[in-house]
């Protein structure tokens, strides 16, 4: 038996929206007139329900403006102390494992940032602030430990060099990839479909030509995000089922409970009181 709308539990694994129609509803409103007064609201709105992303972004501004302002030297030194190499992860694991996810190396990450403001912030907008963050953090820290475990077995084995142990990585697109990962299981039908498979052609296909560990660390991740959402929608799936079998028991068999107490009734005015004998 599948729960009703009505018997459901609020989870937002089991809340799943068609594409096609959001997109239409989507274009409806900017079809409506006086669209410049409704964009600022409504970008207050979305930014405001996804606190954690918006932080987030806010956050990797500031460490790239404080990257601008040191020296070149400087600059390589503090992003190789926050790198999840596997120096580092061997001594100070926890401190790299957080750190690392702060830091972006290069130029101005507009894309980073601009991801995290659109697609993480529905992300957030859909699970909630504490299960995107446990989310982000699962593929990040997993992706990380994987990834290090892969680096330390082939330097072993003579199959990379030892220098890969000192290779720079920070950034955030390990967390990205598992939260894009799981954002599939917001959708139903086909576009689920299109969009786990396009995912997955994409980060196999990065590994496969021309792979980094890095490329490897996004397929991960990317695992990682799939594993997550199956196992919290299953789970959520199996306790409505439970709950509607539940209530579907409880409704087809409304007659209390009797406590064994018997209730003789009262006799009518004049009728004769029953024999205590026999």
């Amino acid at each position: 038996m599948v729960a009703s709308p009505s018997s459901r539990l609020e989870t937002p694994w089991t809340q799943t929206v068609d594409l096609v129609a959001e997109l239409r509803a989507a274009w409806a409103w900017l079809r409506r007139p006086r669209l410049w007064r409704r964009v600022l609201p409504a970008i207050r709105a979305h930014l405001s329900a996804a606190p954690a992303s918006t932080a987030y972004a806010f956050t990797l501004f500031v460490t790239w403006w404080t990257l601008r302002g040191l020296g070149d030297s400087t600059e390589h030194r503090l992003i190789l102390s926050a790198s999840t190499n596997l120096i580092n992860m061997r001594h100070n694991p926890v401190q790299v494992l957080v750190a690392s996810a702060f830091w972006t190396d290069g130029g101005f990450p507009w894309t980073t940032i601009g991801c995290f403001l659109i697609v993480m912030a529905a992300a957030e907008r859909w699970l909630g602030t504490s299960r995107w963050i446990l989310l982000f953090a699962a593929g990040h820290i997993g992706a990380t430990l994987l990834t290090v475990t892969g680096i330390s077995h082939a330097i072993d084995h003579g199959l990379i060099p030892y220098r890969v142990a000192h290779a720079t990585d920070v950034g955030t697109s390990y967390g990205f990839s598992a939260v894009l990962a799981a954002m599939a299981f917001r959708f139903r039908g086909l576009t689920r479909l299109v969009w786990a498979g396009t995912l997955i052609a994409v980060m196999v296909a990065a590994a496969c030509t021309g792979p980094t560990f890095t490329d490897y660390g996004h397929l991960c991740a990317t695992l990682i995000g799939f594993v997550v959402a199956i196992m919290a929608t299953t789970f959520w799936r199996w306790i409505d089922r439970t709950t509607a079998r539940r209530r579907a028991r409880e409704s087809a068999d409304p007659t209390p409970a009797t406590t064994g107490t018997t209730v003789i009734a009262e006799a009518p005015a004049g009728a004769a009181a029953p024999s205590a004998s026999g």
